[in-house]
């Protein structure tokens, strides 16, 4: 799983079905090593629908905008922002997810570039996103600091990240290794401010209440359940399969309440 302790035991790809946007394409899928989620796989569906109700949730912010997505993975994200925005600039670091993304997705415009030096003009985009990125990377002052010249005055760096304290509970360093540092709320809002943000709003992703079915019905936690399964490198039991490639971007929640519970911390950011 990309985001859970190590790699899920993959199964076939077409087991669940694929991302309507996508159905027609020819494009190889980039693998699951680990580092990413990709769409399409039934062992990967919950981190993948966890990541995509972050991008749902703040189309609306990226309406009409020229969006830069900072760290774009695959490539799905991108695309979502793509039906809404004017203009859609795709940043990766790896050039195979580069090259992917050009072939799957063309209304991306895509760049190959590092992270901690933007390869964009100074105050020349109104939105930066960044979703679930920010915990891959060594120097993450300097990547806000970058989001912050890229941006127009007003514009809005939207960011989400693990939660420290229920991603790696108890622990200084994570237990992802593809992770370099993960954030609760609080050292999230001081970076953002220390580059020179206001913070708008913090929320976080929760379980609604089909998850939290899934949580009673896998033990108390339908997380658990599936890293165990991955860690033990043996084929899944089908009533589990189902209900995790049954999961939707719906079944989560996006809560300003009792925030340091929160699976994922959102926040959205202004440059002044």
């Amino acid at each position: 799983m990309s985001e859970a302790v190590i790699p899920a035991a993959v199964g076939d790809p077409t087991s669940i079905a694929t991302d309507p946007r996508t159905t027609a394409d020819t494009v190889e899928p980039l693998p699951l090593t680990g580092e990413r989620t990709v769409p399409g796989i039934a062992e990967e569906n919950y981190w993948f629908r966890r990541h995509e109700i972050a991008y749902a949730r703040m189309l609306d912010r990226c309406a009409g905008k020229t969006v830069l997505e900072a760290g774009s993975g695959e490539g799905y994200g991108a695309d979502m922002i793509a039906d809404v925005a004017t203009e859609v600039i795709g940043l990766d670091y790896d050039s195979s997810a580069v090259e992917h993304v050009r072939a799957r997705y063309p209304r991306v415009r895509m760049l190959h570039g590092n992270l901690a030096a933007l390869p964009l003009e100074d105050a020349s985009v109104d939105v930066v996103v960044n979703f679930q990125v920010i915990e891959h990377l060594w120097d993450q002052s300097q990547f806000l600091r970058e989001c912050l010249r890229v941006l127009r005055p007003g514009g809005e760096l939207l960011i989400s990240t693990p939660n420290r304290i229920t991603f790696s509970p108890g622990r200084d360093t994570p237990l992802n290794p593809f992770h370099t540092r993960e954030l609760h709320a609080a050292e999230l809002t001081q970076l953002l401010v220390e580059a020179g943000f206001e913070v708008a709003r913090m929320i976080g992703v929760q379980h609604g209440p089909q998850l939290r079915e899934l949580d009673v019905k896998h033990g108390g936690s339908f997380i658990d359940a599936q890293i165990q399964r991955a860690l033990a490198g043996e084929p899944w039991p089908a009533d589990l399969i189902a209900d995790v490639a049954g999961v939707t971007a719906e079944d989560f929640v996006l809560v300003a309440e009792n925030i340091d519970a929160s699976l994922d911390l959102v926040a959205i950011a202004v440059r002044p």
